[in-house]
């Protein structure tokens, strides 16, 4: 969860942590925000922006102690609890949640369905985290919103954090929008998560791997059992066939719980292969098959032999809500999902030259991404643009930016603590490779570096933290004539 308060003296969440900025509200700003009183949207984003973000911090302890479910619920209890009035299915696990969420809202939304959608970390506008059928709040209503929610953390005996407001959010607009149902992405780890306060219709897990290994453990199967901390009693739970370890993880804590668990591909039907055709090109396609359901070769809408798993996944949370009363023909949900689209992963923001964004963080990530670059998008030489945090695996990431890039410009997201030394990636790097690398101040710096080096033909990949990645979008938005 990203949203409790650790007590220890060394790193407190209340007051303001030393690496939390100073206000940019005035004292009467500050003292009207407290009662929920904001004068406008930019001053509501400002008090935002000012709780303590656990996203950005550099180590946080994560345990029963510090990380409790009393703070979301006693927030939640003050909103009267809008949580209880809407169904949803809730994702967690290390790599995609992002694609997998993307793919369940998009078919039930072609089903017909006002679909809700709770992501993070958000690229350029904090609305991004809370959409229905893909449209984010208006500014006026976003400020609403935000006023209520504050209001009732005023009447708290301590400060919730980003990510609890942003939750609490969510669950208001979406009880009060009356969505049919909303996807909702556990922020991190899922046992402990600010968002795991929901009875969910499903519990789905995605791929388990190794990531903020500090906090949720240094193997697998710890990591494994924090997010299969979001299977619930009676909760049907759903996985792809994993490593013999982490599926001994779900199978044991879904019968502590009493969660039926399916693992897909085990314990339902479903088969994929790459091929390429003149329409689509390089791509793959899934078959899959239960009592109720039968999807032949259907075309996984996002690139890369990984999102098999990921549209097995979404899939398999559709043939279950239909046991739950949902109405899914096979041919919405086909058409549904070919409309897929999700920003921030292999996507291509601009063509002169081009430049492609993925928000990989980990080794697992990035090393798919430079797979699925070589396969999806032709070049003759790439230049990658990166940047992690200091509490990642940097040398993983590092061996696997290797694989793909031809020159590596490091530097660093703007204003984001947890930012790694870009110094300190370029030595690591000229350990383990040959290649060309430099460092850059900035990543605007870095854009116009790559922008001088590139031909027509070559590729800019800018990766390793979504915050770089929304950075990247920010900049090249603004480069852009109007």
């Amino acid at each position: 969860m990203r949203g409790a308060a650790p007590k220890r003296a060394e790193e407190p969440l209340e007051p303001k942590l030393a690496e939390h900025r100073t206000s940019e509200l005035s004292r009467s700003e500050q003292t009207k925000a407290r009662r929920g009183d904001f004068s406008d949207y930019s001053v509501a984003l400002k008090w935002l922006n000012e709780r303590v973000d656990l996203e950005r911090l550099h180590t946080v302890q994560y345990s029963d102690e510090p990380f409790k479910l009393d703070r979301m619920h006693k927030l939640l209890e003050v909103l009267g609890n809008p949580h209880e009035q809407v169904k949803c299915v809730h994702v967690a696990g290390t790599n995609g949640k992002g694609s997998t969420v993307a793919m369940v809202s998009a078919m039930l939304q072609a089903c017909g369905y006002a679909v809700g959608q709770f992501v993070s970390p958000h690229l350029v506008d904090v609305r991004e985290r809370v959409t229905i059928n893909g449209a984010m709040p208006s500014e006026a209503d976003f400020l609403d919103l935000m006023r209520r929610v504050a209001k009732a953390a005023g009447k708290l005996p301590f400060e919730p954090t980003f990510f609890e407001l942003m939750t609490a959010l969510s669950f208001v607009h979406f009880a009060e929008q009356a969505v049919d149902i909303a996807v909702i992405e556990v922020g991190l780890g899922g046992r402990l998560d600010c968002t795991n306060v929901v009875t969910p219709l499903v519990s789905v897990v995605t791929s388990i791997d190794l990531d903020h290994t500090r906090v949720l453990g240094k193997d697998v199967k710890s990591i494994a059992r924090e997010k299969a901390g979001i299977f619930k009693s009676g909760v049907p739970a759903l996985a792809f066939e994993a490593q013999p370890e982490v599926e001994a993880v779900f199978r044991e804590v879904a019968a502590r719980v009493g969660a039926p668990l399916m693992i897909v591909n085990k314990d339902i039907e479903f088969s994929s292969r790459f091929c390429t055709t003149p329409d689509l090109g390089a791509h793959t396609r899934v078959c899959f098959y239960t009592r109720t359901t039968r999807l032949e070769h259907l075309p996984v809408p996002l690139p890369g032999e990984h999102q098999a798993a990921n549209c097995g996944l979404a899939l398999a949370v559709i043939d279950v809500l239909k046991s739950a009363g949902f109405s899914c023909p096979d041919d919405k949900v086909s058409l549904g999902l070919m409309a897929t689209r999700i920003r921030g992963r292999m996507e291509l923001i601009a063509d002169r030259p081009r430049i492609l964004v993925d928000g990989a963080h980990n080794p697992a990530s990035v090393g798919t991404l430079m797979r699925c670059v070589g396969a999806h998008v032709p070049y003759d030489s790439m230049v990658c643009i990166f940047g992690c945090c200091r509490d990642k695996d940097m040398a993983g990431l590092l061996d696997k930016v290797h694989l793909g890039a031809d020159k590596v410009i490091f530097t660093r997201a703007a204003g984001t603590p947890r930012a790694a030394d870009p110094n300190e990636l370029q030595r690591m790097f000229a350990e383990r490779s040959g290649k060309m690398s430099q460092v850059t101040r900035s990543l605007s710096e870095a854009l116009d570096v790559a922008t001088r080096a590139v031909g027509r033909e070559d590729l800019i990949c800018v990766t390793g933290s979504f915050y770089l990645v929304g950075e990247a979008m920010r900049l090249v938005g603004q480069r852009r004539p109007a």
